[in-house]
């Protein structure tokens, strides 16, 4: 039987904590779609990827694979998460899932299980740079448009020409680099690990959780565009203020959010020209993020709140426009393979406890694609997208096990 030490838990961690050094910020860790910093990690990985004897390759978008491969192949599966961080990120957020791949491989080297794993290292998750999140899993799912070649980022780049810069056979770049970027017919499953990034399974002092759904979501970018003017001598019943109707309508979001069940909806992201001290506001742009287990209920709460932007923009003299980024529907994970992961639960005498993602993953893209399942770890304090995110040992021990079990599962019934 393999055994899984904390010994092991404790390496994994530290490998984590590792690449979070590889960053844009020195002390702290904010690793961007596609920036030097995810060279650094990929290096550092296809290290760990040979020494297991997998063959490795860089996609079209940047996602770092391994292979292995054993002789008697019988089943083929893919597993993985994400390498790209938010700003000033913790350092479990998707790179955990990558590290404890590597680890689920080297144990099934040990047990001499015939199963071919592909690990997805993949290579933009968080919509940071190009405002659009599931890049590398979009690719890899057969779901990107080219379209998003034309995305620019804060300095002007094109998604297109940060490949180029990326990939040193940029000529070579085409549509035939997507396509060779898609995941392989005969894979039969995707398995994602994950950090909760949430407060539920800490409240309930659990150490894992079987995710059974992803919940919807919608992203927008709003532009108010009023009137510049000068701050000293323009009336206030005469301004037409792009930053005073975004701020009303930003508190309008989170009162209808909090109206809503289990409805969630954020204005992260603001930015106001001309952006002086003495001239009224003449545009702003805010991000829309909102989230919901029900289609239709997110979609009705959205045009509630885009209906909410138009009036407050008419009654002030302004204009209200919308561009909507993301439109990505609620997803299941896969019955079959949730019934698999139950099981492995039980087999490691854990709790089953299921539960709804509130955020989103590369599960969500790559359940389009194939069956997918998904594992959630506790995440100590409900902390995530924070430098003091963190797992426990005895955790990231019990995630490594329950997948293995998941494994032998699915190498004894690969139906």
């Amino acid at each position: 039987m393999i055994a899984v030490s904390l010994a092991t838990a404790n390496h994994i961690i530290a490998e984590c904590w590792l690449l979070a050094t590889f960053s844009e910020d020195q002390g702290q860790t904010t690793r961007r779609f596609l920036t030097p910093p995810v060279l650094q990690v990929h290096d550092h990985l296809r290290q760990r990827m040979n020494a297991l004897g997998m063959t490795t390759h860089t996609d079209a978008l940047g996602n770092l694979r391994g292979l292995w491969q054993p002789h008697a192949e019988s089943l083929r599966i893919a597993i993985g998460s994400h390498i790209d961080t938010v700003p000033n990120a913790g350092a479990f957020d998707g790179v955990l899932g990558v590290v404890l791949a590597l680890e689920l491989i080297r144990l099934a080297q040990l047990a001499s299980l015939p199963v071919a794993i592909e690990l997805l290292a993949f290579s933009e998750e968080e919509g940071v740079r190009f405002a659009t999140p599931f890049l590398g899993s979009r690719a890899v799912a057969g779901r990107f448009d080219p379209a998003l070649l034309q995305l620019t980022d804060q300095d002007g780049i094109t998604l297109e020409q940060a490949i180029r810069n990326f990939h040193l056979e940029a000529a070579s770049f085409g549509p035939a680099s997507l396509e060779a970027a898609q995941l392989h017919p005969r894979t039969r499953a995707f398995l994602e690990i994950h950090i909760e990034q949430g407060p539920v399974l800490e409240a309930e002092d659990l150490s894992l959780g079987l995710v059974t759904a992803i919940v919807g979501q919608t992203r927008c970018a709003l532009n108010f565009l009023g009137h510049a003017n000068h701050a000293g001598t323009t009336p206030m019943h005469l301004r037409r203020d792009a930053l005073a109707a975004a701020a009303e309508w930003t508190l309008a979001v989170e009162s209808i959010a909090r109206e809503g069940q289990n409805l969630v909806a954020t204005v992260g992201k603001i930015s106001a020209q001309p952006n002086a001290a003495n001239v009224i506001p003449s545009q702003v742009q805010l991000s829309l993020d909102i989230r919901h287990s029900d289609d239709a209920v997110r979609a009705a709460s959205l045009r509630q709140l885009l209906d909410r932007a138009e009036a407050i923009a008419a009654r002030r003299g302004i204009q209200a426009t919308c561009q909507t980024l993301l439109d990505q529907p609620a997803i299941p994970m896969d019955p079959h393979l949730a019934d698999r992961l139950a099981q492995a639960l039980a087999d490691a005498g854990l709790p089953l406890r299921p539960m709804t993602s509130g955020a989103g993953h590369d599960a969500m893209v790559m359940a389009t694609r194939l069956p997918t399942a998904m594992l959630f770890l506790r995440s100590p304090g409900g902390l995530s997208h924070h430098p003091d995110e963190a797992v426990r040992p005895a955790d990231v021990a019990n995630a490594l096990h329950v997948a293995f079990l998941f494994l032998q599962r699915l190498v004894a019934s690969p139906e």
